[in-house]
């Protein structure tokens, strides 16, 4: 795993910068330094969630850390390309108490508001802002496509989801207590829901701890209490 995230952390979290692994690890340990635990598994969830992505062939459009506010929200949670298509990306996490078939639902009603206009920000122009930042990349036919949303947003030309290709993720923490449900089990709860969309990729993650990202970024202690 330590390799995985040797091989990923830089590009996920500053895109093709030049900054080295060490000082990026540093730029996130202050970032999560003082932050509650909620905060830390949502955004802990998040990173696995972009480790996958990268892992297995998605391309990144925007930046994991979203430094000008200290923070790492975005208009949407990942906006990721894939053989020509474009896909939007939301992670939503919770404890053993939830399922994931909750959070899949969560994260899917979360990009349902976003692309048809019920939220009070435009989260095209925040995916644009980020796809044109030099270090990540984007290719110009992307960045023309999500301007063009924005500028529609902006005029109230609103869209559907079923116009885009979604990636609803959900991330249910095992840390605090609760026995992981199976596969089968969270595959037949996930495929019994319909999502309207173009094309779909569910993620559903058992997470068991957080220990491993955080001693990553030399900060195990923030899971004391």
């Amino acid at each position: 795993m330590r390799n995985c995230f040797d091989d990923y952390f830089v590009q996920i979290c500053s895109g093709n910068s030049s900054s080295n692994l060490e000082f990026v690890k540093k730029e996130v340990k202050n970032l999560f330094h003082n932050k509650d635990e909620k905060w830390r598994c949502g955004a802990i969830s998040e990173f696995f969630i972009h480790l996958y992505l990268n892992n297995v062939g998605f391309k990144q459009e925007f930046l994991y850390l979203n430094m000008e506010e200290g923070s790492i929200k975005k208009g949407f949670d990942g906006y990721y390309s894939l053989n020509n298509s474009e896909w939007i990306m939301e992670s939503k996490s919770g404890s053993h108490k939830k399922t994931h078939n909750d959070k899949i639902k969560e994260a899917y009603s979360d990009i349902k508001n976003k692309v048809s206009g019920n939220t009070p920000n435009n989260p095209w122009k925040n995916a644009y802002n980020h796809a044109c930042h030099c270090d990540v990349g984007t290719a110009e036919d992307i960045k023309k496509n999500i301007k063009s949303l924005s500028d529609s947003f902006i005029n109230k030309s609103f869209s559907t989801i079923d116009q885009f290709n979604i990636i609803p993720c959900a991330t249910i923490f095992y840390h605090r207590g609760g026995i992981p449900r199976s596969e089968a089990d969270i595959i037949k709860s996930v495929c019994n829901t319909k999502l309207q969309c173009n094309r779909l990729h569910v993620i559903c993650v058992n997470q068991k701890s957080i220990d491993i990202f955080l001693e990553y970024i030399n900060l195990s202690e923030l899971n004391n209490g």
